[in-house]
């Protein structure tokens, strides 16, 4: 933030679409001390950088005369947090479209019915009394005219002066004088249920992103020495032990110290099958326990914790605009003006140069005016980008922004790291030969030797250990020697675990052996010995394996005619041991420098590079790439510097990611031709007579419900892998 400047946020009711923050924003820009505006529609917030004097209550009173009833947000909630809470929640007479309501309690359903029930009287009475039928439909079309010709008069006055409102105003206006109160008063009716259609849309799209922030428990059972008592989950401090039992919902980040349970990480990740958790393996807010008992130490504050992160995220991505986004709104800020001059053109310039009746073309330029209304071209790219970004965190896709889900799709040539990326991250036992002795017994011998290490070949071992449910026993006279391995005693036994090389100091091995063992090094995996006296008993081949998903997650993006392409720090022969078992090409032993220039060449040749990466070499590689992408397990910087990130580590969810901006760029291309095309054949039918302020007004709400239907239909996304 400038050292000279403050920022403030306010929640700003009844926000459905671009146009209306629009709106929001200019009036905010036009208060004294303002100097710069975010809004986001789908947050419901406006954020203002501002002078340390600048008049605060003033931006919500004018906001509010907008209607769009605007509070501030205390500091201390500057931030949803992962408990749902989104800022303070405004007094019901503050409230103009309130998501806290059902829908059909808020102020518009109550406009639109006394509207509608305002009509229906109207109709009634010219049908008892013809004589005043005019007046009855004039007064019914107040009812619903004086809410929308006030916020026009505010927009007006608050920089806005060509908006839907005013066309509207200028059109059932102009309908009176003409003899048409009737149409008049059912295109505002009309035009008023659109509005509430559009509010019901967008509140889904806001619930969808709510709907994670619940996932969250309110409370959680704090373990204090002997005692467990039930405390508020946003208050759990670091390092925390918190009871977790069958059923419940985990209630923070954390790594299990006690207890062996299956979790449920589908809210979360969407994995449909609960994965065994023992102590040391973390565990995801809002997963669910099902098997037993756990407790789990606190590693991330509610604030910090997966699900916040996800929903700060995503908040910060609808509020930057894409491209696309970014022309229409420029686009329309020259064409509602251009209408409301080809509205005048067409009332006009018949009857004056043509001598046709003045009553009927005044009549047509006023349906060009509701015909010309831009909220269906408007919110055709928001709509859809803010549905497609909230379906994408459902499954763990972060994009910062529009611009990021709309450049994704041009995507050409994807570079990846291997370890963590490509691969698990975590070496695992791959082969295990006996010599004189089972694999069994060699593996249980090496895990008592390993027992207590965190050296990650010793936790190899002991995993490998644990998944084949070999019996540990007791070692003895455990010593590392440095550089080469462990020694000690099992069993009575001396034992030595350590490197091959180290392991041929002591003794000899069989010309078969060896080249198994080398066979083992042309695969890219680190090789360790198991010494019984002077004997070798036993080799235990390590390497880090693929992530299950790598081979389908690489042919996705092959099918689309994506290049791909391993950028790695490791040796060369374990890098081509794993590019052959994936069937890509390889460039390793490359500092953090070379990636980013691999990354700079690749982009000079004309391919456009998305870098997936976990680490904190990968970052300038990150930055340097036109989409970067960090995994889910990477580091702080890692995912600070990339674009986008995968949250579950899966390598198709890359594929994924670019799945998703394509089906959303069609999903926009689709709006627009809805919006443009609607009015383009009402802008000829209206010209020629055929078509009045009904079918206009019904084309223009009709568009925009549509519009935002079909943007609303990225919410169900589920992924094609």
């Amino acid at each position: 933030m400038d050292a000279h400047f403050n920022t403030s946020r306010f929640r700003v009711e009844g926000m459905d679409c671009a146009a209306c923050a629009s709106k929001v924003d200019i009036a905010a820009r036009r208060v004294a001390g303002v100097e710069d505006v975010s809004v986001s529609v789908m947050n419901g917030t406006l954020t203002v950088k501002h002078a340390a004097d600048a008049d605060l209550q003033d931006i919500a009173t004018r906001i509010g005369n907008l209607g769009y009833p605007t509070t501030p947000i205390p500091a201390s909630n500057d931030r949803p947090s992962a408990q749902g809470a989104s800022g303070p929640v405004p007094t019901q007479g503050d409230r103009d479209h309130d998501e806290s309501l059902p829908w059909w309690k808020t102020k518009r359903v109550l406009l639109a019915l006394a509207c509608g029930t305002a009509l229906l009287l109207a109709y009634l009475v010219g049908w008892i009394r013809p004589e005043i039928g005019h007046w009855s439909f004039v007064a019914a079309l107040l009812v619903g005219l004086v809410p929308i010709a006030r916020r026009a008069l505010a927009g007006a006055l608050a920089g806005s002066p060509f908006s839907i409102e005013t066309l509207m105003s200028i059109a059932a206006i102009g309908a009176v004088f003409i003899g048409a109160a009737e149409e008049a008063a059912m295109v505002v009716l009309l035009f008023l249920v659109g509005e509430l259609l559009e509010g019901v849309a967008a509140s889904r799209a806001r619930a969808n992103i709510k709907g994670l922030a619940d996932l969250v428990p309110k409370t959680a059972m704090l373990v204090e020495g002997d005692m467990v008592r039930e405390v508020p989950a946003a208050a759990l401090p670091l390092a925390g032990i918190v009871l977790v039992r069958p059923g419940d919902r985990v209630p923070a980040d954390g790594e299990i110290v006690e207890g062996n349970s299956a979790i449920d990480e589908a809210p979360v990740t969407g994995e449909s099958v609960p994965k065994s958790k023992g102590p040391g393996d973390p565990v995801f807010a809002g997963t669910i326990n099902t098997d037993a008992v756990i407790r789990i130490r606190v590693t991330a504050k509610a604030a910090d914790n997966t699900i916040a992160r996800v929903i700060a995220l995503v908040e910060e991505a609808q509020e930057s605009k894409a491209p696309t986004e970014r022309f229409i709104n420029r686009f329309s800020r020259v064409y509602t003006p251009a209408v409301l001059v080809a509205g005048a053109l067409v009332a006009v310039v018949p009857p004056l140069l043509f001598g046709q009746v003045w009553g009927e073309w005044i009549y047509r330029g006023l349906a060009i005016l509701l015909i010309g209304c831009p909220c269906a071209l408007v919110i055709s790219t928001p709509a859809a980008i803010a549905a497609a970004l909230s379906a994408g965190a459902r499954r763990g896709l972060l994009l910062k922004g529009g611009a990021v889900l709309e450049q994704l799709r041009t995507t050409t040539m994807v570079a990846m790291d291997k370890t963590g990326t490509l691969t698990e991250g975590k070496p695992k036992v791959t082969d295990i030969i006996g010599i004189g002795r089972s694999e069994t017994q060699i593996l249980s011998m090496a895990a008592a030797l390993e027992t207590g290490s965190s050296h990650p070949l010793a936790l190899a071992i002991l995993a490998r250990a644990k998944a084949d449910k070999v019996p540990i026993p007791p070692a003895f006279d455990l010593k590392a020697v440095p550089g080469k391995g462990v020694v000690g005693s099992v069993g009575g036994e001396a034992l030595f675990l350590g490197s091959l090389a180290a392991g041929m100091e002591k003794t000899s091995i069989t010309h078969d052996l060896r080249t198994r063992i080398e066979a083992f090094n042309d695969a890219g995996k680190t090789v360790s010995v198991l010494l019984i006296g002077d004997v070798i008993a036993g080799v235990f081949a390590i390497r880090d394996e693929p992530r299950a998903d790598a081979r389908a997650g690489l042919d996705a993006l092959r099918k689309w005619g994506i290049g791909t392409v391993m950028l790695t720090g490791d040796n060369q022969r374990t890098a081509e041991a794993i590019g052959d078992m994936l069937g890509m090409k390889v460039l390793a032993e490359l500092l953090p420098e070379d990636k980013q220039r691999i990354v700079r060449t690749l982009q000079a040749e004309g391919q456009v590079v998305a870098k997936v990466g976990d680490g904190i070499n990968d970052a300038p590689a990150l930055a340097a790439a036109d989409t970067g992408i960090a995994m889910g397990g990477g580091t702080d910087v890692a995912l600070e510097t990339a674009d986008a990130a995968i949250l579950h580590g899966r390598v198709s969810d890359i594929a994924d990611m670019i799945a998703l901006s394509k089906v959303t760029m069609a999903n926009i291309g689709q709006n627009i031709a809805i919006a443009l095309g609607l009015k383009a054949v009402l802008l000829v039918t209206t010209i020629i007579g055929m078509t009045g302020l009904w079918p206009a007004i019904l084309a223009d709400t009709g568009a925009t419900v549509l519009v935002t239907l079909n943007a609303m239909r990225l919410l169900g996304w589920r992924g094609t892998t």
